[in-house]
């Protein structure tokens, strides 16, 4: 009685229970698990992202706060008319030729010139490099012609020296010699002529070639004081180059160029309706190489100083077209190879084939001025 009352009970309880889908709520409550997680991650991004935008904002040197959103805009910019730039016209000057610096040509001399200016009483060694002119020398004259005759400059600038005149004025006198720049003098030697145009005449920078004034030709060793053994003391129209290699002279009536080991002779003519006028030629200048000389006319007067007029190519004997115009004045090959052809108001600069590389401009008072010798 009871065990059926009992069943009775629970089937009755069975059917008021709602039945339950266990697979559907499983479902529901993984989907809500997977949003409450996405919203969490989402939370956790946007705290990432603020604290890196305040990060940038903070070290912006303008920043005073966020700059407001705006959207991201691609634009092609129009084009953009441009001016053509015109060609850059290649330099004609030389590679080896003058620079520029600051807009302002520079000088193709860049060594010093040593100029002789002359008075009544004395001779002064000017030193010119660039625009800067100074007298660096004086020499005295004791009476007569033979000092302002002889005064020449050394091919390195270092030594100058000249002929004193002697008691007994015969055109001869003592051979002094002095640093250039330096006060006092030393004797080198005495009974040395001073005739000709060119009495005193160096090779490279220690060798002097004198006149004795009994004729005879000495070489003296001016560090030693003393004759050069073993020269013959042959002609008096001796000419080096500067560096004292290539000899120029005449022998027999026939000029050569020689430099211990090669010999050349060679021609020349010079313009008859010249040559009458004095008393012959002789080499002034020799090209570094021996090929070429500078000659000149060798005057009657003792004080007079003639420059070098022409270039003579010892190989072929024929005078070389130098360029510009104008009367030439002289022409001085110097130890660098270029070569100093100087007119009436300036001097152009060649290089070793003859080309111009520049012109220098020299003052009025320089241009009466014998120029001595050019270092490098």
């Amino acid at each position: 009685m009871n065990q059926d009352r009992l069943r009775l009970d629970l089937a009755d309880l069975a059917e008021e229970v709602t039945p339950v889908d266990l697979r559907d709520r499983t479902l529901r409550t993984s989907r809500r698990l997977g949003i409450q997680r996405a919203v969490a991650t989402s939370a956790a991004a946007l705290l990432v992202l603020a604290a890196a935008t305040g990060t940038a904002l903070a070290i912006r040197p303008d920043a005073s706060g966020p700059a407001p959103a705006v959207p991201s805009v691609t634009s092609t910019p129009p084009p953009v008319e441009t001016t053509p730039t015109p060609p850059v016209e290649p330099s004609r000057t030389p590679s080896n030729g003058p620079s520029t610096s600051a807009g302002q040509p520079q000088s193709p001399l860049t060594g010093t010139r040593y100029y002789l200016e002359q008075t009544s009483t004395r001779s002064r060694i000017h030193a010119v490099r660039g625009t800067r002119d100074q007298v660096v020398h004086e020499v005295v004259h004791s009476g007569g012609r033979c000092a302002a005759n002889t005064v020449s400059v050394s091919p390195d600038g270092t030594r100058v020296v000249w002929v004193q005149d002697s008691t007994d004025n015969n055109m001869s006198g003592v051979l002094l010699i002095a640093t250039v720049g330096k006060e006092g003098a030393r004797t080198l030697a005495e009974g040395i002529s001073c005739l000709g145009s060119r009495p005193l005449r160096w090779q490279g920078g220690y060798l002097l070639m004198v006149q004795k004034k009994n004729g005879q030709s000495v070489l003296l060793d001016v560090p030693a004081r003393q004759p050069v053994p073993g020269d013959p003391g042959q002609e008096t129209d001796r000419c080096w180059s500067a560096d004292g290699t290539w000899l120029a002279a005449v022998s027999e009536g026939e000029p050569y160029v020689t430099d211990g080991t090669r010999t050349r002779q060679y021609t020349y003519t010079p313009p008859k309706q010249e040559a009458d006028k004095w008393g012959g030629w002789e080499a002034r200048s020799v090209s570094m190489d021996g090929r070429y000389v500078a000659v000149g006319w060798i005057g009657t007067d003792p004080s007079r100083r003639d420059g070098s007029f022409a270039v003579v190519d010892t190989i072929t004997g024929k005078v070389v077209d130098v360029p510009g115009t104008g009367e030439v004045r002289s022409v001085l090959f110097n130890a660098d190879g270029t070569v100093l052809l100087r007119r009436g108001t300036g001097i152009t600069v060649l290089d070793r084939a003859f080309a111009p590389l520049g012109t220098v401009t020299e003052p009025a008072p320089a241009r009466n001025r014998a120029l001595l010798a050019y270092v490098p």
